[in-house]
């Protein structure tokens, strides 16, 4: 009886938008039915969301894998990157659960193999036997650095046309990118190239107020 006088009272509320005639109890009882759980539900989903371990930033000891293609997921290989190749995007993995970060967006990186004796001082001293890795973020509005100038040796930025050097620490040399791209160090442990430890450098680009 008291869930149709619930149903009754709510019906005639909705119409004449008037909640005076029920009582504080009977409200509260109503409008739980209808929905009040709901945002109690969505704040249960975004927790969930935050907590998702793919969205969890990179962290030293993380293995390097390939992002995208037929051996996405794979873990990498100094090997796999060769000498003035295209630059290749890869997702640090928690060894310890095999989960790939890869829904953090500035988790994403390039890697590229240029010749040692081609890089800066720097460079050189982050490198591994000429292999580099650099935030694949562009530090103008966000997009991602996904072209690759063979002959000058350049990473390009699509969106507004930067350009950085990978040769000297990322720095960028034409277009409207203020920064340039972060250093991911690295260091080889059990054959796969792993993090060594954070980026130097800031990663990604400056949100405007």
């Amino acid at each position: 009886m008291a869930r149709v006088n619930c149903r009754h009272s709510l019906h005639r509320a909705a119409h004449k938008m008037d909640f005076r005639g029920l009582t504080r109890r009977a409200l509260l009882t109503c409008l739980f039915g209808l929905g009040l759980g709901l945002p109690i539900f969505d704040r249960g989903t975004n927790a969930a969301r935050k907590k998702d371990p793919r969205r969890s930033r990179l962290t030293p000891g993380d293995q390097l894998v390939f992002a995208f293609g037929e051996r996405a997921g794979q873990a990498i290989t100094p090997q796999d990157i060769s000498f003035g190749e295209r630059p290749e995007f890869a997702y640090p993995k928690d060894p310890a659960t095999d989960t790939v970060r890869s829904r953090f967006r500035l988790n994403q990186v390039l890697l590229i193999r240029l010749k040692p004796e081609e890089l800066s001082e720097k460079t050189r001293e982050r490198s591994l036997d000429g292999l580099v890795c650099y935030s694949a973020v562009c530090t103008h509005t966000g997009c991602d650095v996904s072209e690759w100038i063979g002959p000058t040796q350049q990473l390009v930025c699509p969106c507004h046309a930067s350009f950085f050097d990978p040769k000297n620490q990322g720095r960028v040399v034409g277009g409207p990118a203020p920064r340039p791209l972060a250093t991911l160090p690295l260091e080889v442990r059990d054959g796969l190239l792993t993090v060594k430890g954070a980026f130097i450098g800031k990663v990604g680009f400056k949100k405007k107020k």
